[in-house]
């Protein structure tokens, strides 16, 4: 088959001129002189600036006692600011400098940002996509974990979508470029992480600052009876009238409290740095304190992130004994790659192999649930039984749940009557055994999700397992509440089930990022 030759020079510069180039994306961000202004020019400052003004003008530099606390919260709001500012500036989840293209039929490497709409690329193993493309000639795997937390291997095929952020594990392919710059999956999901709401203030920092409005409203009409009482009746001096004004209209303002809350708020957001937990702002400290819901995942949350095998389950139709059912399992696990934990695990625990003959291997996929190798005398998968088996699953249904009841992990290994294609599986599958995976629960765990219902958060539990086992290793860790398996719903099912449902099992990447 011949070739793409990509793109020719004039149909780049149009594209380039179209504003369709990959340029890195940067979130609004606000400039020093902008969190300057910000923080200088606030109506707070400014009745305190009429304050020291009139005492300057009557020379009562000794009443100006105010002003280093009122400069010290300013300069802590504006310090603070730039600290997430610049912090948020370094945030990237695309790091690809270079990437290979062919352009008028000649493959050149260029810049990740010089890359156009349509452009062909070439990807092999390490390199990392620069922008969404869809494959056009070649196969590769490709790990998407930095965009939807899911570590498995995802087979790329004629076709396929390639995601910007994801990484090429092996193999090699051509694809076309569907979209750049900010258009891009993973340019969309760094504006996301980079926002910065404006409108999200703190709830103390809020309340004060109607305490002070309310207070801005009130001194005017005070200050000028204090100032006709003292100065015009009482015929005071002009610098005792000022004076007793400020002493009176300072004491209606809060002033120390503004810098107490500040100083804890900054104090807050440094302790949380030190805990390698990165805010955007100052207010962060007490959005997490008013947070009522925290969603968890399974494996290396609630449990340790060590699993093992725990026991190997014979089923009726698989033929030959222990020993053969273990050979086999070590020929399957030896042919994978460890490109996951799961699979890490079966390696480390089924190390003696019977030889078999590989023909090809299918590496696992989180979308559909499975791994498979076929060997010249058969296909042999494994994975999510309720997956693999699909319509006969009712047959071994009790026995899986029994299991997953008791917290196991169950995976289905079985025989697959056609070809391995990747996708889908399309034959039968003769259930042959059932391995037992387990993870103890983190001995941290009951306290910490004791803790967090005295504090009246919800625990949601969202993990790609059977939702029974996870059910199950929930209440070891102490959460109660109903599960549902997230496979059986659709997007608007699940919107409602996560009201009703503390533990989600089955969820796939899409459910959720959507959850």
């Amino acid at each position: 088959m011949e070739k793409d030759p990509g793109l020719n020079q004039e149909e780049v510069q149009r594209r380039i001129k179209a504003g369709q180039r990959n340029k890195a994306v940067k979130a609004p961000s606000k400039t020093l002189k902008q969190i300057i202004v910000e923080n200088v020019f606030t109506y707070f400052n400014l009745v305190f600036l009429l304050i020291a003004l009139a005492l300057i003008g009557v020379g009562a530099l000794r009443d100006l006692t105010f002003l280093p606390i009122i400069i010290a919260n300013t300069v802590i709001g504006i310090v603070q600011e730039w600290r997430a500012k610049a912090v948020l500036d370094k945030l990237t989840m695309l790091n690809a400098p270079k990437a290979k293209v062919r352009r008028g039929g000649k493959v050149q490497e260029i810049l990740a940002e010089d890359l156009v709409l349509d452009d062909v690329a070439l990807f092999s193993a390490g390199a990392q996509i620069p922008a969404d493309a869809v494959v056009i000639a070649g196969e590769i795997r490709a790990n998407e974990a930095l965009l939807t937390g899911e570590a498995d291997e995802i087979k790329k095929a004629i076709g396929a979508e390639l995601l910007s952020g994801s990484f090429v594990v092996s193999g090699e392919c051509e694809a076309r470029l569907t979209k750049v710059g900010v258009n891009s999956y993973i340019s969309q999901l760094t504006l996301q992480a980079k926002a910065m709401k404006n409108e999200e203030q703190s709830e103390i920092l809020r309340s004060l600052n109607k305490i002070v409005r309310l207070a801005g409203i009130a001194i005017i009409p005070i200050a000028i009876l204090i100032f006709l009482q003292q100065f015009w009746w009482g015929e005071a001096s002009l610098k005792a009238t000022v004076q007793a004004a400020t002493a009176a209209i300072i004491g209606m303002i809060p002033e120390g409290l503004f810098l107490l809350a500040s100083m804890t708020l900054a104090i807050s957001a440094m302790r949380l740095a030190l805990g390698k937990v990165l805010t955007h702002d100052m207010k962060s400290i007490e959005t997490l304190a008013r947070v009522n819901v925290l969603c968890v995942d399974k494996t290396g949350t609630i449990t340790d992130e060590e699993m093992e095998v725990s026991q190997v389950v014979k089923l009726s139709d698989f033929k030959g004994g222990a020993d053969a059912l273990n050979s086999l399992l070590g020929d399957f696990v030896n042919a994978q790659k460890a490109d996951n934990q799961t699979m890490t695990v079966l390696k480390k625990h089924f190390n003696n192999c019977g030889g078999k003959r590989v023909k090809s291997v299918v590496g696992f996929s989180s979308a559909h649930k499975y791994s498979g190798v076929e060997f010249e005398n058969g296909a042999v998968v494994l994975g999510a039984p309720e997956f693999v088996l699909r319509e006969d699953f009712a047959k071994l249904s009790k026995k899986i749940e029994q299991f997953s009841g008791q917290g196991y992990r169950v995976l289905l290994l079985g025989g697959y009557d056609g070809h391995l294609k990747g996708g889908a599986l399309q034959e039968a599958v003769q259930p042959w055994a059932l391995v037992l995976l387990a993870n103890k629960v983190r001995e941290s765990a009951p306290n910490t999700f004791r803790y967090f219902a005295e504090q009246g958060v919800a625990v949601k539990v969202i993990s790609g397992d059977n939702h029974l086992a996870v059910a199950e290793i929930a209440r070891q860790a102490g959460i109660e509440g109903e599960s549902v398996d997230a496979s059986t719903l659709t997007e608007k099912e699940l919107v409602r089930a996560m009201q009703k449902y503390t533990i989600f099992g089955r969820v796939r990447p899409d459910q959720k990022r959507l959850m």
